[in-house]
């Protein structure tokens, strides 16, 4: 409705009452127009039906939704659901072009917008978040491993003698498997355990570095968050090092952008060293549906450059998701997630520690993981092999979801590597342990209810063990004699 459709409205309804309609409409327009303005986060989140109003105002700047459009070629926005349609709310061409993600595409000026502003947006929350010199950033439809092997591609155009990342450990698959896919050999580097923590190995790093030749190192592959007792890598002095050997460095952000702790950690490293680009997912960070990533980095050129490594046009799914949810929150209701979850990270360890003295264990000491946290299972790794893996089918099944309970001793193959101590980033860590995680949008209930659950599961499996050693051992001779008989 503009102007000229209000004043023909008076004709109709009273003016008044048009006029009423007007200002209302005008409040809408405003917000859309501060948007467009700043390119930035609201500081207060938008109303549904300004959502609404703004993705359709988008929609029908795209070819496909005009009105007499004849489309003759292969790819027209065509769609035979009306359900999915209304799902996408029409925003049928996805983002870029066929050589470059970041591209405007003529006959789809909405989703090309779309594009734009979610990028925008999206590096206002990072510069919120804590890394304030961040120069640019975008959304990828895919999510955190495979927007690390497009960094990793992009490097190969700058250094094509290179051969092998340097990765300090942190078993997850996908990390290992991101170097793996983009043809590099990963030179796997072993944490050192510091109290109840395992840090980077900053000598082994180097001396690493100094055994392969610098030229020959794509990057070095760091971590922030991750799942204790393993901690952040030590960004700072990795930064440092990168810089001094003139060597890429490209940090897995995974789910750091929710902890002020993780992006000081690389503001920091920026700040004092070398830090090429950092990868973060979005499900984990904004609570979207899994598929999307951020590649951001601190030179404009070298961000722009991955992005136009991405081979042709991508789903705006991701995009159009995190733009909804971040207009919906605004800075303000995104920053209350974010204390909620520091808030409730103390509770859970409050918590965990409490229930773990109470069962003969404890909390590990892991202060500079700000996310993770870790029980000792020793009591109950004595009282059977079992009982350790047990517990987390238990806990599964009880519909506690995201605990892990790591075993010692677990190996693991990930693309013909042996990793001993799987799960446990390290070879040979003191316990088996169980992990739990303070991440956006838990509530206390959640902690509370996975308490109640844990400490059940912990009481039934010593109940079921046998109750000393000495039972232990006359129940295996009585097995032994009964055979020889």
């Amino acid at each position: 409705m503009n102007s000229e459709n209000f004043t023909l409205c008076e004709k109709v309804v009273a003016p008044s009452y048009v006029r009423q309609g007007s200002q209302a409409r005008r409040g809408h327009e405003q917000l859309i127009r501060l948007l467009l303005e700043q390119g930035k986060c609201p500081e207060e989140g938008w109303s549904e039906s300004t959502v609404e109003l703004f993705l359709n105002e988008l929609a029908v700047m795209d070819s496909n939704n005009f009105l007499g459009n004849c489309g003759v070629g292969e790819r027209e926005g065509r769609v035979a659901s009306g359900l999915v349609a209304r799902r996408h709310y029409r925003l049928i061409h996805g983002i870029g072009r066929s050589g470059d993600i970041a591209a405007v595409q003529p006959k789809a000026a909405g989703s090309s917008l779309l594009n734009k502003l979610t990028n925008s947006v999206v590096l206002d929350i990072l510069k919120i978040s804590g890394v304030r010199s961040v120069a640019s950033c975008f959304v990828v439809p895919m999510a955190t491993g495979m927007s690390l092997t497009l960094c990793f591609l992009t490097l190969r155009h700058r250094r094509p003698k290179a051969r092998y990342i340097i990765w300090p450990r942190i078993d997850q698959k996908s990390c290992f498997k991101s170097m793996i896919t983009a043809g590099f050999e990963p030179v796997v580097v072993e944490n050192v355990l510091d109290g109840d923590e395992l840090r980077t190995d900053l000598e082994a790093i180097e001396r690493k570095i100094e055994e392969l030749g610098a030229e020959n190192v794509l990057c070095v592959h760091s971590t922030t968050s991750c799942f204790a007792p393993r901690v952040p890598d030590r960004l700072e002095e990795l930064a440092t090092m990168c810089a001094k050997y003139d060597i890429p460095h490209i940090v897995n952000n995974a789910y750091g952008v929710q902890s002020s702790k993780c992006m000081h950690l690389i503001q920091q490293g920026a700040r004092v060293g070398r830090i090429d680009a950092f990868v973060q997912s979005l499900d984990k960070n904004f609570m979207v549906p899994v598929g999307g990533a951020i590649i951001a980095g601190f030179d404009e050129a070298f961000v722009q450059e991955i992005s136009k490594m991405y081979p042709g046009r991508a789903s705006a799914s991701p995009s159009l998701d995190v733009l909804i949810t971040l207009l919906s929150l605004g800075a303000s209701g995104y920053k209350k997630y974010l204390s909620e979850r520091k808030e409730i990270y103390s509770f859970l360890a409050q918590e965990l520690k409490n229930l773990a003295s109470a069962h003969g264990e404890r909390l590990l000491h892991t202060p500079r993981n700000p996310i993770s946290l870790a029980m000792s299972l020793d009591g109950l790794q004595a009282s059977s092999d079992q009982a350790v893996t047990q517990l987390g089918s238990m806990l599964f099944t009880r519909q506690v979801s995201g605990a892990r309970v790591i075993p010692l001793g677990k190996e693991q193959v990930v693309n013909g590597r042996t990793f001993c101590g799987f799960m446990s980033h390290s070879n040979s860590y003191p316990c088996p342990y169980l992990n739990a995680a303070s991440a956006i949008g838990i509530t206390r209930e959640d902690v509370t209810l996975c308490m109640k659950k844990l400490d059940k599961c912990l009481k039934m499996l010593k109940k079921d063990a046998p109750s000393s050693s000495s039972e232990t051992l006359c129940s295996g001779l009585a097995r032994l004699f009964s055979g020889s008989r």
